[in-house]
């Protein structure tokens, strides 16, 4: 079927892990009701997850290609749901065999895109493009901090002098503030590529393939990151960045954001409403982390004799070794009956944290959820993992709305510890935290308000994709 010729046409692909795809169907929302013609590649597992935008902007069309055939990865991954943490690399090594199916769309199509938008996570697509003759931008949903790290990685390969020191420090010299970590908070692929890892040799290309790219767009705000986004347009060498974000959810779908089940956002909020302003934490570490059993004792102890309120969202076990993964202590839901509620799965984590009674986050870091409490106006209380959420961690401390509880995925909390940060972030103490919160939920709001800095850039970026020609 032809599609309607409203106003530039885009192909529009997102890595299909949450925590990725979420923002870039943010974007394309906002393209969209910008007049842009849409294409969205996905495979067949994944396409209900574009039903909310469909419904919405019935002129866009999805692509659905099938998931390559010759794919290494386990039966039944494919998808967003079932994505196993670490698993990005071979999804990504299997996306790429869809370059042959997309060129031959493309050549096929009465009316094909001008340019490609495509996650940071397909950097092979500049390739694509390339061959295509159109321009590919990259769309980071990450922060430009994490970003300006994961550049001058791959980019200058840094080395250890000692390979068997794991604490060993690399410093980042060139980057504002010049950021320092020890080698095992390192990026995992960019370890795994020094150590000789031949599937990171194809992606160490991949990745550099987004450096070479005609344009970058990245979900953050000036006032939270200008001094990176400015070392990145020096980095680059050019100005085609735009910094859209944050990239927010229509106010309907705020609930149903990453999940569908209303009933338990209704459930949620009448639990939230019995208590008073700024007196719940809320614990979630996103979508693909588990905690230990050990590790999951110890905050369940750290909450219980916090005495605060807590909402505590966990991820299903299923799918990692039986009995050994985010298993709740046994009793532990009697002893917190009254103040602690306790959800298995998916939480609508944008509707907890704009609640009222919400006061502090317990999180993992994850960009997504960054994003999200500063534009609520909470707290966090940090424990990044991996990733780039030590990066995002640091960026927290920096402007002293984030408080580290804990770091590392193998790390066991001590209860005595979290107890004391939780309990404290909710005392009166917490005036300066939650002060600052509120000052940066505000430049994020009017950031992405009409005349707004992240408003009149992603105005700019239609523009720019409005005059897309071929050998840009």
């Amino acid at each position: 079927m032809a599609i309607p010729q409203d106003g530039a046409h885009i192909l529009i692909f997102p890595y299909p892990a949450q925590g990725h795809m979420i923002p870039l169907l943010d974007l394309t929302h906002q393209l969209a009701l910008r007049n842009l013609t849409i294409t969205i590649l996905v495979t067949p597992k994944n396409l209900h997850y574009l039903n909310p935008l469909l419904i919405k902007h019935p002129s866009i069309q999805p692509l659905v290609l099938p998931f390559p055939p010759t794919a290494s990865i386990p039966d039944g991954v494919e998808n967003v749901r079932d994505l196993p943490a670490g698993g990005f690399r071979l999804m990504t090594l299997a996306l790429a065999d869809l370059h042959g199916p997309i060129v031959s769309w493309f050549e096929n199509h009465p009316s094909p895109p001008v340019a490609i938008v495509s996650d940071m996570f397909l950097g092979w697509t500049n390739r694509l493009a390339h061959d295509l003759n159109i321009p590919r931008f990259v769309f980071s949903p990450s922060g430009a901090l994490s970003l300006s790290i994961m550049y001058n990685l791959w980019q200058n390969l840094p080395k250890r002098n000692d390979p068997t020191d794991d604490n060993e420090v690399i410093r980042f010299e060139g980057i504002p503030g010049c950021p320092s970590y020890p080698w095992w908070k390192i990026s995992p692929l960019f370890r795994s590529y020094v150590e000789g890892d031949q599937q990171s040799e194809v992606l160490k290309e991949s990745l550099r393939g987004n450096m070479a790219s005609w344009g970058l767009v990245i979900n953050s705000f000036s006032d939270l990151e200008q001094a990176y986004l400015d070392y990145l347009k020096e980095f680059l060498g050019h100005d085609r960045v735009w910094v859209i974000g944050p990239l927010l959810p229509p106010v309907e779908e705020q609930v149903r954001r990453g999940g569908s089940s209303e009933s338990l956002a209704y459930e949620i909020k009448t639990w939230l409403d019995q208590f008073k302003e700024k007196s719940v934490v809320y614990v979630c570490f996103g979508t693909q982390a588990v905690l230990t059993n050990k590790q999951m004792e110890m905050l369940a102890l750290g909450l219980e004799k916090s005495g605060v309120p807590f909402l505590w969202s966990y991820k299903d076990p299923k799918g990692h070794a039986e009995g050994e993964y985010n298993m709740i202590p046994p009793g532990f839901k009697d002893r917190v009956a009254g103040r602690g509620l306790i959800v298995k799965g998916w939480a609508p984590q944008v509707l907890i944290l704009s609640h009222q009674a919400v006061g502090a986050f317990l999180t993992h870091c994850g960009w997504n959820s960054v994003l999200e409490s500063i534009t609520a106006g909470v707290q966090m209380l940090t424990w990044p993992m991996g990733a780039d959420q030590f990066e995002n961690a640091d960026l927290l401390d920096e402007f002293k709305v984030g408080t580290r509880v804990c770091e590392g995925a193998k790390t066991v909390p001590d209860p005595d510890e979290l107890a004391r940060v939780v309990a404290t972030a909710m005392s009166d103490d917490r005036g300066v935290e939650m002060a600052r919160a509120k000052e940066l939920s505000k430049a994020a709001l009017e950031s992405v308000e009409e005349g707004g800095h992240s408003h009149q850039a992603l105005n700019g970026f239609v523009d720019f994709l409005s005059k897309a020609q071929p050998n840009m």
